[in-house]
């Protein structure tokens, strides 16, 4: 596990989400990258059970409960501006003894999924984000393997991404700010995937269910 970025890339003009994938992957293939198999990465939205907010007027959170084929063995649950939790896959199944607490959000499911490419030290991973049976956008995800600091590869990155995502190149990941100097960890790399659909759930209005 190294130093990952995820980031968005805009549907270019004139085409569809998966002819723009399509021309991505081409440019990786023709810098020299090799197919490494495929990958997913899905989120459903739990908000909090109305019966746990009293009568107060209190906001419900949100919880994002997270899978990663990268870690087969791993679920993550973030909450809105707060921790990140690692548990293991049963943690599908607490969820649902957890009903009286957490509900799921209707029509919540976001995913992301494509192919694995590797290009010398880096991994990279270019994927259809679907809600349901539409596509919505672009995930992009770059992991330079050699390093677990972000500060230290940063530049680095950046130069990777600008080859192959040109104008597009996104900025530094928020997440790489609050870590400093501390070790990039698997759930520094979830937080930006839930960024990323939040973004995404927001561009094309599709809000997440709340209380009713």
């Amino acid at each position: 596990m190294g130093v990952t970025c995820v980031s968005q890339m805009p549907v270019a003009e004139g085409k569809s989400v998966q002819q723009t994938v399509e021309l991505l992957t081409r440019k990786l293939e023709m810098l020299g990258a090799e197919k490494q198999g495929t990958f997913c990465v899905d989120c459903e939205t739990y908000h909090t059970a109305a019966s746990t907010l009293g009568s107060q007027g209190q906001a419900g959170k949100l919880m994002y409960v997270m899978h990663n084929s990268e870690y087969p063995l791993s679920c993550f649950a973030l909450f809105e501006n707060g921790p990140c939790l690692v548990a293991d896959t049963n943690f599908d199944v607490l969820m649902v003894k957890l009903k009286g607490f957490f509900q799921s959000a209707k029509a919540s499911k976001i995913e992301t999924r494509g192919t694995r490419y590797q290009y010398c030290d880096f991994l990279v991973k270019v994927g259809t984000v679907t809600m349901g049976p539409s596509a919505r956008g672009i995930s992009v995800e770059v992991e330079y393997g050699p390093c677990v600091v972000a500060s230290d590869c940063w530049s680095l990155l950046l130069e990777f991404l600008q080859s192959f995502l040109g104008s597009h190149t996104p900025g530094a990941p928020t997440v790489y700010g609050n870590r400093h100097d501390a070790v990039y960890s698997p759930a520094d790399t979830m937080v930006q995937y839930m960024e990323l659909f939040n973004k995404i759930r927001k561009q094309q209005q599709v809000p997440v269910a709340g209380i009713r």
